[in-house]
C-alpha cells in the first residue's frame, strides 16, 4: 500500500470524484468555505478556493460570487478576494453553514430571490459530494471543481496527504448517502 500510493497515487479516483472539469459560466458563482488557521488566516484549502474564485472572476462575466460558510472562514474569504479586484459589492455571504449539507441548504435559500444560473465551485474531491448535496437541496448548480488534492498527487512527499483527503472524502460520502443528504 505505502508503494502503490507513493509510487503511483489514485489520481483516477480523485479525477471521479471531481467530475467532468467545464469552464465556469454564470451569473452567480457560489464559493464554498474550507479551513482557517486559528489566528484567523485562511487555511489552505479556504485560500485555493479564494484563488480559483479569482481567477474565475477574472475569466468570467459574474454577477455576484456567494461565500458559503461559517463567518470566520468567509470573512478571510471575502477579504482575499476584494484585494485581488473582486468588487466588495459583488460579494455576498451565507455564514451560518458548518458543513456541506448546511452549505447546500442554506445557500438554497439565500439565493431563492438571486436569478442564476449558478456555479459551484470547489476543490476536486469535494466535488462529487458537494454537487449532490446542493441538488438534493434543490439548488440547481453546474459543477466547477478544481484541482486541489490532484496538484498534491504531484509532489510526492505529500501524497499521502492527498491519499488521506480521498479516505476521508469517501467516509463522508458514506455518512451524507446513510442520512439520505445525497
Amino acid at each position: 500500500m505505502v508503494a502503490l500510493v507513493t509510487v503511483a497515487p489514485p489520481r483516477w479516483y480523485a479525477s471521479l470524484l471531481a467530475g467532468p472539469w467545464p469552464v465556469p459560466h454564470g451569473a452567480v458563482l457560489i464559493v464554498l468555505g474550507g479551513d482557517v488557521n486559528d489566528n484567523g488566516i485562511l487555511g489552505e484549502t479556504s485560500y485555493w478556493r479564494s484563488v480559483f474564485a479569482v481567477v474565475a472572476w477574472r475569466n468570467g462575466s459574474w454577477r455576484q460570487v456567494i461565500l458559503s460558510g461559517v463567518g470566520k472562514t468567509t470573512l478571510p474569504m471575502r477579504d482575499f478576494l476584494v484585494s485581488q479586484g473582486v468588487p466588495s459589492s459583488a460579494i455576498l455571504i451565507e455564514d451560518r453553514s458548518t458543513n456541506t449539507r448546511e452549505n447546500a441548504l442554506y445557500t438554497a435559500r439565500f439565493v431563492r430571490n438571486i436569478p442564476g444560473p449558478y456555479v459551484l465551485l470547489t476543490s476536486d474531491y469535494h466535488m462529487f459530494r458537494a454537487h449532490r448535496a446542493f441538488t438534493r437541496a434543490g439548488l440547481a448548480v453546474t459543477p466547477a471543481p478544481f484541482s486541489d488534492v490532484l496538484k498534491v498527487f504531484n509532489d510526492p512527499f505529500r501524497r499521502w496527504t492527498g491519499f488521506l483527503t480521498l479516505v476521508s472524502e469517501t467516509a463522508k460520502i458514506a455518512w451524507y448517502r446513510a442520512h439520505g443528504w445525497i
